[in-house]
């Protein structure tokens, strides 16, 4: 029987999540209970506040508030939900994406030189177009035959431009990030999740009323946003608070006099509201999917969760050690030959503004995934230094800039160090644990660390000082994944892509035009890995393989399924 384009049949063809039992099964062998979700920092852990809190506190503060105050509540809370914060051990997750816009940089190394980016043509998207036509945007549903890939060329321009634009909303939302747990420009305490999770607890017990611990919620936000628009008054050498200056001053937010800072500061508490209100909508639709009692349906709706939100830069080492055992375990099956992995690509490889894991801001922005990739393909034996280039694809001109400047100076002579903070506390895996001490051991050597803040008192910290000749290695590119790829010639393909906490951002459709695009560049049995369950359809050659379940910590649904596709054919 022909396969039938029907969405439902194709969500169900996520193959390796068709087994809910043994999926719990494997789970609960791991210390876990039930299933994990597909990014342990973007929905592991719901701190309840009722909506009585919040919406008392806007009442207040609303009249100071004029950017607030049009916000109807019902809008972004519904009746009898629970808002809730959603945090990853201890941070509103900003999770990192593929961002936007800059032309093409120039090899870093004496690997193939990538030309600029062409956009996926009509013809390469008619069959996925034909497929999912149930959930096309409502413009692409009729294309007409006669001029059919005129309007798809001028669709996908201007889906680029769209997609780019989502850049500055995630700029906020790594703003509120900042706010809630940055330690370098106030003395406040940080908003952990252990003190989320007590304000929820009281909260619930507080009934309509404000609890003692929601007001000194509430209260501390408003002291941190003041110490915040303090900070950025003189932020000396606070790249960050430079960051964040620059990005209210293009909103039209100056710090002239005290009227104006009471905006800014206002702009700052507003986006916290509208951030907590996002996460309660991704926490209902979760909800709903889980209540369908469907695993795959419930990944597949995990893993599109984000596809309106922001896009962020923010990062966790705790993929990268997912991706280290991933790698270990595809070696062990045979499908990764010693020396076999020369060309990598990783979609999204971040630059930390606000560590997403614990909200780490008291060492410079850096960038790790690339690094920490190299390190696991060369202590594996998969790559060796003279023949592995790493691509980054990425469509933030801040990423892309900072790792050019790394290549750039690296080839002066000067390495590129990683600070890897660890927080002892937090009831983390043996094998998480292990991977961090190891970290570094086949790039580079170590160097004295940041010094850590006395907020930070389980905390402690590695620093690696990757080698000059591996950084080198590197060469960014601006490309937006869902639209775009790279021309490249048959011994030019890349062996391995890898994509974490990227595609979540996008819907169905669009995911399967970044498969159709990861396949284009992939040579004939190459793998992408990812932490998201991908529609596969009949015309994209890609397969799924297997998954790797990587637990990180004791705490229900903190891990990651690691997927391997496998592209197919020639």
């Amino acid at each position: 029987m022909a396969w039938k384009p029907r969405l439902g049949h194709a969500l169900r063809r996520v193959r390796v999540f068709k087994e809910a039992e043994k999926l719990s099964r494997r789970s609960r062998d791991d210390g876990q209970a039930g299933s994990l979700s597909y990014c342990s920092r973007c929905e592991h852990c719901l701190v309840g506040i009722p909506n009585t809190l919040v919406i008392s506190w806007i009442e207040r503060e609303s009249e100071r508030m004029p950017r607030l105050k049009p916000i109807r509540i019902a809008s972004w809370l519904n009746v009898g939900l629970t808002v809730g914060l959603t945090v990853g051990s201890g941070v509103v997750c900003m999770a990192f994406s593929a961002l936007g816009g800059h032309p093409s940089f120039g090899p870093a190394h004496d690997g193939p030189a990538y030309n600029s980016p062409a956009y996926i043509g009509y013809d390469q998207a008619r069959p996925i177009l034909d497929a999912l036509k149930q959930v096309l945007p409502p413009e692409l549903q009729s294309l007409p035959a006669q001029n059919a890939s005129a309007l798809w060329d001028q669709w996908v321009a201007a889906r680029d431009r769209q997609i780019r634009s989502r850049l500055e909303r995630g700029d906020e939302d790594s703003l509120v990030n900042f706010l809630l747990f940055g330690t370098s420009f106030t003395t406040q305490k940080r908003l952990t999740i252990e003190f989320l999770a007590e304000v929820g607890r009281k909260q619930a017990n507080a009934g309509s009323s404000v609890s003692p611990e929601g007001a000194d919620l509430m209260a501390t936000v408003r002291a941190r946003a003041d110490d915040l628009v303090r900070g950025m008054q003189a932020p000396g050498q606070n790249e960050r608070l430079t960051f964040v200056r620059r990005l209210l001053e293009r909103k039209g937010y100056t710090l002239t006099d005290q009227a104006s800072r009471n905006r800014a500061r206002d702009f700052l508490l507003a986006s916290f509201a509208r951030v907590l209100g996002d996460q309660a909508s991704y926490a209902e639709s979760l909800e709903n999917a889980r209540k369908t009692g469907d695993a795959s349906q419930e990944f597949a709706e995990r893993s599109r969760l984000y596809r309106e939100r922001g896009l962020s830069s923010d990062t966790s080492l705790f993929p990268d050690f997912a991706i280290a055992e991933t790698l270990a375990a595809m070696k062990s099956r045979g499908l990764l030959a010693p020396g076999s992995v020369r060309r990598v690509a990783i979609v999204g490889p971040g630059l930390d503004f606000t560590d997403k894991q614990d909200g780490y801001d008291f060492y410079p922005l850096q960038s790790v995934q690339p690094f920490a990739v190299m390190d696991s393909l060369l202590r594996l034996g998969l790559s060796s230094p003279q023949s592995l280039g790493v691509a980054t694809f990425d469509l933030s001109p801040r990423i892309n800039d900072h790792l050019a400047q790394a290549a750039a100076s690296a080839r002066r002579g000067i390495g590129y160090t990683v600070q890897l903070p660890f927080d002892t506390g937090r009831g983390l895996k043996q094998g998480l644990s292990d991977y961090w001490s190891g970290f570094g051991g086949h790039i580079g050597t170590p160097v004295q660390p940041a010094p850590v803040p006395p907020a930070f008192e389980q905390t402690r910290v590695r620093a690696i000082r990757v080698r000059p000749e591996l950084v080198t290695r590197l060469t960014p590119v601006d490309l937006n994944i869902v639209l775009q790829r790279l021309q490249l010639d048959p011994g030019d393909k890349f062996d391995l892509i890898i994509a974490t906490n990227i595609l979540v951002y996008y819907d169905t459709f669009e995911q399967s035009l970044a498969l159709a695009n990861v396949a284009s560049m992939l040579r004939p049995s190459g793998f992408l890995l990812s932490n998201n369950g991908l529609t596969e359809l009949p015309s994209i050659p890609m397969h799924s393989v297997d998954y790797q379940t990587v637990v990180y910590s004791d705490r229900p649904g903190d891990g990651d399924h690691i997927v391997w596709y496998q592209r197919t054919g020639q």
